[in-house]
C-alpha cells in the first residue's frame, strides 16, 4: 500500500477559519479564531487520512513574480486583515512544537510550493493530499493528487474533495483546462482578472470547445456569443495576464526531504503549553501530557479524622494567606439540586502546609467544622477564595475586612471574558491547566490551592492597573452588600401576579382578533415566516427585506411601518404583551419562594461596563415604557407595618459627562439646577428658553442622551425621524454649544486608541480591542464604547458606594428597614414605617454624597404601599 502525504495550505486554511468562525481571544487579547479553526481542520484531515507525512506551506510576504504582475496590473492588493496577521507567526509557533513540517520560500507562493511537492511526491509513488481553500489548486488534481476544499460554516467543518475525474465532472474540463477556465472568468478572491463580459457559463463553454485560450483566440471570429468574441479579442492581454496568475508551478527549484515531513507525535510538552496559553479546552484531551499543576499524592491530602483535623487547623492559625474552597457532597444529588447539596468538607492551603480536604462525616460533623472556619477566617491576614458571595452562604465570614475574592480580582484586570472560574484564574495567572476530569474533591483542593496562590499575582497587578483602591473600597464591600440583598429579597403578592396575567392573557387575545381582522386570515403571528408573508406579501406592505429564511419582522423593520399601518402597530404591542405574559406574568410566579419572597441574584462580574446585572430574575428588563409593563411593579410590595421608598439617580450619566468634561456650560446648567434639556435645545436651536416647544425639547433630550452613548448622525435620524443631514447639523450645534464635551470625548477615544482601554473616574478599566479591528464597522464600534464605557464606568461605581454607604447605615443605626432591589440608577429600600424619614435622609445623604463632582448629584424619591406607587 502507497504512503500519504498530506499538504496543506497555510495563509488559505487560517483564511477560511478566520471568517467561518466568530472572533476569540485568550486572556492576553491574542486573537484566536484563526488558529483554533486551522488545527480543528487539521485534525479532521489526519483522522481521516492517516498519512505518513505533513507539510504545511505558507506565503512569504515578499512579493512574487505573479505579485508583481498583478500589482502592476491593478495595484496593491488588499491587506490581511489584522486580527488574522497577528495569529500567522503563532500558528507557525505551534506547528513546530508539533513537529509540522512548515515550508516558505521568498520568489515562491504557497500555490507553487504546494503544486511543487505535490508533483514530487506522485512521482515517487506516494498518494497525496493537497488542503486549500483555494479552487486554483484543482489544477494539480490527478489520479492520485486529491484535492480538498474544507468548508467552515456555523463552526462546523465540512470537505469537499476532487481528483481528476471529480474536476471534469463539477466543471466540465479536466485540470490542466481548469487553468484556462480561471483565465477567462477570473476570480477576484485569488486576484485574477479574467476577461470582461465573460462569466463562468460562457467561459466553460469556450473551453469544453477549444481546451485552451490559445486555441480560442486562433478562433476568436468562431466564438459564441458574440460579445465574448469581441471580449477576448479586445481583452487578450488579460487573458494571458490572468492565465500566468492562474498557473502553479510544479518544477520550482525548492529544497525538501520527506523524511523531515515525517508525521511523529504532534502532541508534545511544549504544544501542550501552547495549546494552554491559547485556552483550546476542546483540544487539550487529545494530549496525554500531564498537566503542571500539584499532584494529589504530593501535595494534597484529604483529613477524616478529629485528630489529623485539630493538628492541621492549628497550624493554619494566624497565616498571612489562607486560601479555603467549599466541597458540596453531590454523589447522591441530581445535577439540578448540587447547590443544596450538604457541605462535605473545606478544603485549605497556606504557605507551609498541604492543601488538605477536611471532610465532614463519622467524627467530623458539620458543626464543627464551621466553627473551625470562624476562628481560621477571623484570624487569618487574608482569606481568599473564589465567589464569595456563594462562599458567604455556606460558610462562617465574621471578619469581612481580610476577604479576597479572585473572581472579583480577575473580573477588574478584564471585564470582556465571560467567566472567572478557578481553573481561568490558575491557567492565566500561574500556568497551570486544571484536569477537567478530576473528582469533587480533588477540584476543591485544586481550587483552595489556586485562591493561596494566585493572591499575589492578582494583588500585584491590580496595584500595577491602579485597580486596588477600586478593589478593596467598593468591590469588596460590594459582595456583602449584594448576599444581603438576596438574602432580604422582595415579596410578590401571587394572587395580583396571577390576576395580572389574566388581565394580559385578555388583552393579547383582542390583539389576536384585530389582527386577525386587518389581516383578512388567522395565520400564527408568533411565526416570523407567516407574519411576513401576511405583511409583505398579501397586505403588500413597503419596506420588505427577504432574508434566506423569508422576509424580516425584525423590531426595527416593523417600527417604521408601525405610524402608517395599525397592522404592524398591533403585532408589535402583541409582541409586548406576549413577552410581559412569558418572562414575567408566568416567570416570575417560578421564583416565589416559601416566604413569599423572590430572591434574585445579582452579579457584579457579568458587564464591561461595571454595571450591575439580575438573574433569577432579571429584574432590570422590567419593561417602564408600556403602561402595562409598569403595572408589573404592582405586584411587588413591602411586608405589613413596611413601605417601601424608591430613590432614582436624576439624570446621572449627564452629570457624570460635565464632570469629565469640564464643559463650563453645562455645569453652569447644573449648578442653576434649571431644566438641562430645555437649555440645550434653547442653545442648541437658538432660541429664547421660554419658547422651547415640546418637541424641541424632547429632540434636545434625545442628543443630550445620545451623545453620551456615542450616537451617530444615522442613529439620531432614526431616532427622532429625521434626516441624517439634519441629525449631523443637530450634533454639530451641540459640539458647538458645549465645546467641552467634544474635547473630552475625542480626548477619550485617543487615549483608548493609544492605550488599549479607557477608565473611570474610580480606576475602573475597559478593554476595548475593537479599536484595532480591520473592520470599520467594529471600530466605529469601538469609538462608540470609548465615549461611553467611562461615563456609564463611573455612574455605575457611584451607584455602588451608594449602595454601600445606604446599606452600611441601615445597620449602624440599627434599623429595621432593608436594602432589597437596586435597578440601574434606582435603590428600593423596604422601609420600617416608623423608619421612614430617617431612611429617606440616608438615602439623601449616601446617594447625593456618593462622589464629588462638579455639578451636584440629585435623586427623585417616592415611597408607596408597592412598587408602582414608589416609582
Amino acid at each position: 500500500m502507497s504512503e500519504k502525504i498530506v499538504l496543506i495550505d497555510g495563509h488559505s486554511i487560517l483564511n477560511r477559519a478566520f471568517y467561518g468562525l466568530p472572533d476569540l481571544t485568550n486572556s492576553e487579547g491574542l486573537h484566536t479564531n484563526a488558529i483554533y479553526g486551522f488545527l480543528t481542520i487539521m485534525f479532521k484531515i489526519l483522522e481521516e487520512e492517516k498519512p505518513e507525512y505533513l507539510t504545511v506551506a505558507f506565503d512569504v510576504h515578499a512579493p512574487t513574480f505573479r505579485h508583481k504582475m498583478y500589482d502592476a496590473y491593478k495595484g496593491t492588493r488588499k491587506p490581511m486583515a489584522e486580527e488574522l496577521r497577528q495569529q500567522v507567526p503563532v500558528i507557525k509557533e505551534v506547528l513546530k512544537a508539533m513537529g509540522v513540517r512548515i515550508i516558505e520560500q521568498p520568489g515562491l507562493e504557497a500555490d507553487d510550493l504546494l503544486g511543487t511537492l505535490s508533483r514530487r511526491a506522485e512521482e515517487q509513488g506516494m498518494e497525496v493530499s493537497v488542503i486549500s481553500g483555494d479552487r486554483d489548486l484543482l489544477q494539480l488534481a490527478t489520479e492520485h493528487v486529491k484535492i480538498r476544499i474544507p468548508k467552515t460554516k456555523q463552526g462546523r467543518t465540512e470537505v469537499e474533495d476532487y481528483y481528476a475525474a471529480d474536476v471534469k465532472e463539477r466543471y466540465q474540463v479536466n485540470p490542466v483546462e481548469f487553468i484556462d477556465l480561471k483565465a477567462l472568468m477570473g476570480d477576484t478572491a485569488d486576484n485574477i482578472p479574467g476577461v470582461p463580459s465573460i462569466g463562468e457559463k460562457t467561459a466553460t463553454k469556450i473551453i469544453t470547445e477549444y481546451h485552451s485560450i490559445e486555441n480560442a483566440h486562433e478562433h476568436v471570429e468562431e466564438l459564441k456569443p458574440p460579445r465574448a468574441s469581441k471580449a477576448l479579442n479586445e481583452h487578450w492581454d488579460l487573458a494571458v495576464l490572468s492565465k500566468t496568475l492562474a498557473t502553479i508551478e510544479v518544477h520550482a527549484d525548492v529544497e525538501y526531504d520527506f523524511e523531515e515531513a515525517k508525521l511523529g507525535n504532534l502532541y508534545t510538552e511544549e504544544a501542550y503549553a501552547y495549546f494552554q496559553r491559547l485556552q483550546f479546552k476542546n483540544l487539550l484531551s487529545r494530549f496525554d501530557v500531564q498537566p503542571e499543576a500539584p499532584s494529589i499524592e504530593e501535595t494534597f491530602c484529604a483529613i477524616k479524622t478529629k485528630k489529623e483535623a485539630e493538628t492541621y487547623l492549628k497550624k493554619l492559625e494566624g497565616e498571612k494567606v489562607v486560601g479555603a474552597a467549599v466541597y458540596k457532597d453531590t454523589e447522591n444529588v441530581l445535577p439540578l439540586f448540587a447547590m443544596q447539596a450538604a457541605l462535605g468538607g473545606v478544603a485549605f492551603c497556606a504557605s507551609q502546609e498541604k492543601t488538605a480536604l477536611i471532610l465532614t462525616g463519622g467524627e467530623i460533623s458539620a458543626e464543627w467544622l464551621l466553627e473551625q472556619v470562624s476562628q481560621i477566617q477571623r484570624k487569618a491576614g487574608q482569606f481568599v477564595v473564589f465567589d464569595l458571595k456563594n462562599v458567604i452562604a455556606e460558610l462562617p465570614i465574621e471578619n469581612r475586612a481580610n476577604c479576597f475574592d479572585a473572581t472579583v480580582a480577575a473580573y477588574l484586570l478584564n471585564p470582556l471574558k465571560s467567566d472567572y472560574m478557578y481553573e481561568d484564574v490558575a491557567r492565566e495567572q500561574l500556568g497551570l491547566m486544571i484536569d477537567e476530569k478530576a473528582d469533587g474533591r480533588t477540584k476543591a483542593c485544586y481550587e483552595a490551592y489556586t485562591a493561596f496562590a494566585a493572591k499575589e499575582p492578582l494583588e500585584n497587578r491590580l496595584k500595577d492597573t491602579k485597580s486596588w483602591e477600586l478593589f478593596e473600597n467598593i468591590e469588596m464591600p460590594l459582595v456583602f452588600t449584594l448576599y444581603e440583598m438576596e438574602q432580604n429579597g422582595v415579596k410578590v403578592e401571587a394572587e395580583a401576579l396571577k390576576a395580572y396575567g389574566d388581565q394580559l392573557v385578555g388583552k393579547i387575545t383582542e390583539l389576536e382578533k384585530d389582527i386577525y381582522e386587518l389581516a383578512g386570515e388567522e395565520f400564527n403571528i408568533n411565526s416570523p415566516k407567516q407574519l411576513g408573508v401576511i405583511l409583505f406579501e398579501k397586505m403588500e406592505l413597503p419596506g420588505g427585506r427577504k432574508t434566506k429564511t423569508g422576509y424580516s419582522t425584525a423590531a426595527d423593520v416593523l417600527d417604521k411601518l408601525a405610524p402608517d399601518y395599525p397592522v404592524v402597530s398591533k403585532v408589535l404591542e402583541y409582541r409586548q404583551l406576549t413577552k410581559l405574559k412569558s418572562t414575567y406574568a408566568d416567570g416570575l410566579a417560578g421564583y416565589i419562594q416559601e416566604d413569599g419572597r423572590i430572591h434574585g441574584k445579582f452579579h457584579q462580574t457579568v458587564t464591561a461596563t461595571g454595571r450591575l446585572s439580575s438573574a433569577e430574575p432579571n429584574l432590570q428588563n422590567i419593561p417602564v415604557r408600556v403602561e402595562l409593563g409598569r403595572m408589573i411593579r404592582k405586584v411587588f410590595v413591602p411586608e405589613e407595618g413596611y413601605v417601601f421608598v424608591d430613590a432614582d439617580y436624576s439624570q446621572i450619566e449627564l452629570r457624570v459627562l460635565a464632570h469629565c468634561s469640564q464643559d463650563e456650560q453645562l455645569i453652569q446648567a447644573y449648578r442653576e439646577e434649571a431644566d438641562i434639556h430645555r437649555i440645550t435645545a434653547s442653545q442648541v436651536f437658538h432660541i429664547p428658553f421660554d419658547e422651547v416647544t415640546p418637541l424641541q425639547r424632547r429632540n434636545a433630550k434625545a442628543v443630550n442622551f445620545g451623545i453620551v452613548y456615542g450616537i451617530s448622525s444615522f442613529g439620531l435620524s432614526q431616532d427622532l425621524s429625521i434626516t441624517r443631514k439634519e441629525a449631523a447639523k443637530y450634533i454639530e450645534d451641540y459640539f458647538r454649544t458645549y465645546p467641552g464635551i467634544k474635547k473630552f470625548l475625542d480626548d477619550t477615544v485617543a487615549h483608548a486608541k493609544e492605550n488599549g482601554y479607557v477608565v473611570t473616574l474610580f480606576g475602573r478599566r475597559r478593554p476595548v480591542p475593537e479599536l484595532s479591528s480591520s473592520n470599520f464597522m467594529q471600530r466605529s464600534f469601538g469609538e462608540r464604547v470609548a465615549m461611553n464605557a467611562p461615563i456609564q464606568g463611573t455612574a455605575a461605581d457611584i451607584m455602588k458606594i451608594a449602595m454601600i454607604g445606604v446599606g452600611r447605615r441601615l445597620k449602624e443605626e440599627h434599623l429595621k428597614s432593608r436594602l432589597v432591589l437596586q435597578v440601574h440608577d434606582e435603590l428600593l429600600i423596604e422601609a420600617y414605617e416608623p423608619e421612614v424619614e430617617e431612611v429617606k435622609k440616608i438615602l439623601e445623604e449616601e446617594m447625593e454624597h456618593a462622589a464629588d463632582l462638579r455639578v451636584p448629584l440629585e435623586i427623585d424619591m417616592h415611597t408607596g404601599t408597592n412598587w408602582y406607587e414608589a416609582k
